[in-house]
């Protein structure tokens, strides 16, 4: 396969996994009110740890998982309970008015020591698996697997075509990150209120379809006819 064909075929499968404007959504859900500069700054951490991480998956997730003899229908069964945990979590927030300003005061009070509670979460669960989540690893290493070749040239095209449509990902997810506030701000903060509760309750789905593809595996291995 060709590198610009690779890149399209990786681009168009991963864009709707990653969804960097629903994920942004989520993002500001969980992060809360903070100085613009800090969002820019957390965006460009969960940017720069989204290239790293999908790349080491790209390279070294098949090798890994049978390293350590884990099939990709455990991998979505457990991924697909992180995500639907995640979702349930945002789902349910009580009071987003409430939070939202309790966060600001937090904010102004604690800056230093909230920003440095929010880089700690860049890989997790900001990164993982808010933006890339397991449906997003075992679509890449679904990916990777069918783009192998007995030709090295073109498996080196493949693999590259697929890392830079993870990085114009990336880059995606870095703006609508960065400027996820702003975003907001365009909607009333009624309807933004809404939309959040919808994404979150379409990542709970997403969350309990993947666990679900896995599990229909596994029983399917057990269950035989």
């Amino acid at each position: 396969m060709s590198l610009w064909n690779a890149f399209l075929v990786a681009f168009s499968v991963l864009l709707p996994l990653i969804n960097p404007l629903g994920s942004a959504l989520v993002f500001l859900g969980l992060a809360g009110e903070a100085p613009p500069q800090v969002y820019r700054r957390l965006a460009r951490r969960i940017a720069v740890n989204n290239i790293i991480f999908l790349a080491v998956i790209e390279l070294l997730g098949a090798a890994i998982l049978n390293f350590f003899g884990i099939s990709l229908p455990i991998v979505q069964l457990s991924g697909g309970i992180v995500i639907a945990a995640m979702g349930w979590s945002v789902l349910n927030e009580r009071d987003a008015g409430a939070n939202a300003k309790n966060k600001q005061e937090e904010s102004e009070a604690r800056a230093d020591t909230r920003e440095v509670y929010l880089q700690q979460q860049t890989f997790y669960p900001f990164t993982f698996p808010i933006t890339s989540g397991p449906g997003t690893l075992v679509a890449l290493l679904t990916l990777t697997a069918r783009m192998s070749s007995r030709s090295v040239s073109k498996d080196v095209l493949a693999h590259l075509g697929v890392f830079l449509a993870v990085v114009a990902l990336s880059v995606l997810v870095y703006f609508c990150y960065a400027y996820a506030p702003k975003i907001s701000k365009v909607i009333p903060p009624s309807t933004a209120h809404g939309i959040l509760r919808v994404v979150a309750f379409i990542l709970l789905c997403i969350g309990v379809q993947i666990a679900w593809n896995g599990l229909a595996v596994l029983l399917a291995g057990v269950i035989k006819p």
